[in-house]
């Protein structure tokens, strides 16, 4: 494991990067919340502020993905979305003291259409003792498409604490490559930081990890990013933070806001070519956390003492995910509720639509043999310039993507023989009502399984 540094950040954020952690049993963390040496928040409750929709996607983008949290009172993440990252803060490289936990006293959905992450404190030694909970997309596909934008956003409510009471307070809404999830190292793959607060400041830091650790071209572990800046009231409501990865544009871009506000653009020329695309290009899996102390508080004053409040909250109402696709257009998956066959499924559970239902949390997976494929009728004929497939842990080494104009004929468009699994995100040229996905050798013992097959066209 890299570790992260525990300086004062004056371009950028502190790295939130994901790292190999042990793995925490909720049930056995007894969460009494102290007394002495660390004051209890009173108010445990969400604020009343209403539940907001999910909004209509930007004009030229389309709705790719969403999550609005309106799950029962108490309850947690929807796993078929979500995983919780748990663990010893001390895990994650970035010096936080916290311990990440799956228990619903430190993540849950509030029956008011929010989700919480709560940190609690124990004890009475304020830099120990401390719960607190972590999340992140089961997915790894969000990323902008060769010529097309993304745009992560999400309403979040930071923890309703001061500079008087609120040191050690790390809250964050971020994203990691996709890439880091099959063996490419951090900062290689790539971190954007969209929010990043520490210590009641009621502020707002947007950030971009890349190349190599420590230094290279983005000046690890420190990052190329805005700045601290000014975020009034957002510790007291909702607030809209969002990024954009704009692959429309040469330079390519990305552009942070604050309440629809862009508040800082970096261009790709800031940094080599490679390192761009290594850390840009390519999808991404969100994630939410709310951490206590580290080096990014500890460079900022310090944290958590004696005054830090216990019982803190990060808020959020909704998180979205929007895409353009190259030329202007919506980036839809048009292979999404559409048609979908397969040569075969291992059962009843794993059926061949599951990969065009837009869940992430549903796959299709094949007999454990070969060759096998999956097939979409696209419903009439399109000019197909992206497809994104999503393996399980069961994925083809060797594989064709094809296309069709009659389901009987087929055209290569992509092919491999070195496939390693995870999301294959492939730039492709080709035209056809019909796509397929043709397995000819396995990577595993087992089947081939894919969560989702996405299709860009028009």
């Amino acid at each position: 494991m890299l570790g992260m540094r525990a300086s004062r950040d004056l371009g950028g954020g502190v790295s939130r990067r994901l790292m190999p952690r042990l793995k925490a049993s909720a049930s056995a963390m007894a969460l009494v919340i102290g007394t002495v040496g660390v004051a209890t928040l009173s108010a445990v409750a969400v604020p009343g502020t209403a539940s907001a929709a999910v909004p209509a996607p930007p004009s030229g983008f389309s709705l790719t993905w969403s999550d609005d949290f309106n799950g029962a009172s108490g309850t947690g993440v929807n796993t078929g979305s979500w995983k919780y990252d748990t663990g010893p803060g001390s895990s994650f490289g970035t010096g936080e003291i916290e311990t990440m936990t799956n228990s619903t006293a430190n993540v849950f959905q509030d029956g008011a259409g929010h989700l919480v992450l709560k940190a609690l404190h124990s004890g009475t030694d304020p830099r120990a003792g401390w719960t607190s909970g972590r999340i992140e997309t089961q997915a790894a596909t969000f990323g902008a498409a060769p010529g097309g934008v993304v745009r992560m956003q999400s309403s979040i409510q930071q923890p309703n604490v001061t500079t008087a009471n609120g040191a050690g307070y790390w809250p964050a809404f971020w994203m990691l490559g996709s890439t880091l999830r099959t063996g490419t190292p951090w900062p290689t793959s790539g971190e954007v930081d969209i929010l990043e607060d520490i210590n009641g400041r009621s502020s707002v830091f947007g950030t971009l990890h890349c190349g190599t650790n420590p230094g290279g071209p983005c000046n690890e572990s420190t990052g190329i990013g805005s700045g601290e800046r000014a975020c009034s009231g957002c510790q007291t409501g909702y607030h809209t933070y969002a990024v954009e990865i704009d692959r429309s544009v040469s330079p390519e871009q990305i552009r942070w806001y604050l309440d629809g506000n862009n508040y800082f653009t970096l261009l790709s020329n800031r940094v080599d070519a490679t390192t761009w695309a290594n850390a840009v290009d390519h999808p991404f899996f969100i994630i939410y956390d709310l951490a206590m102390g580290g080096g990014f508080p500890d460079a900022f004053g310090g944290g958590p003492n004696a005054a830090t409040i216990s019982g803190g909250q990060m808020n959020i109402d909704y998180v979205a995910v929007y895409n353009k696709g190259p030329g202007g257009g919506g980036a839809t998956n048009i292979a999404q509720g559409k048609p979908t066959t397969a040569s075969s499924t291992e059962n009843g559970s794993f059926l061949a639509a599951n990969a065009t239902d837009g869940n992430a949390g549903t796959r299709w997976s094949s007999a454990f043999s070969d060759p096998q494929w999956i097939r979409v009728d696209l419903g009439r004929s399109y000019n197909i310039s992206h497809v994104t497939l999503n393996w399980e842990a069961a994925y083809g080494r060797a594989y064709q993507v094809q296309t069709s104009a009659d389901g009987t004929t087929w055209s290569n468009i992509y092919s491999t023989t070195t496939g390693d699994g995870g999301t294959d995100d492939l730039a492709v040229t080709g035209t056809g009502r019909y796509i397929r996905v043709n397995g000819t050798q396995r990577a595993t013992p087992y089947g081939y399984s894919l969560w989702e097959l996405s299709v860009n066209g028009t």
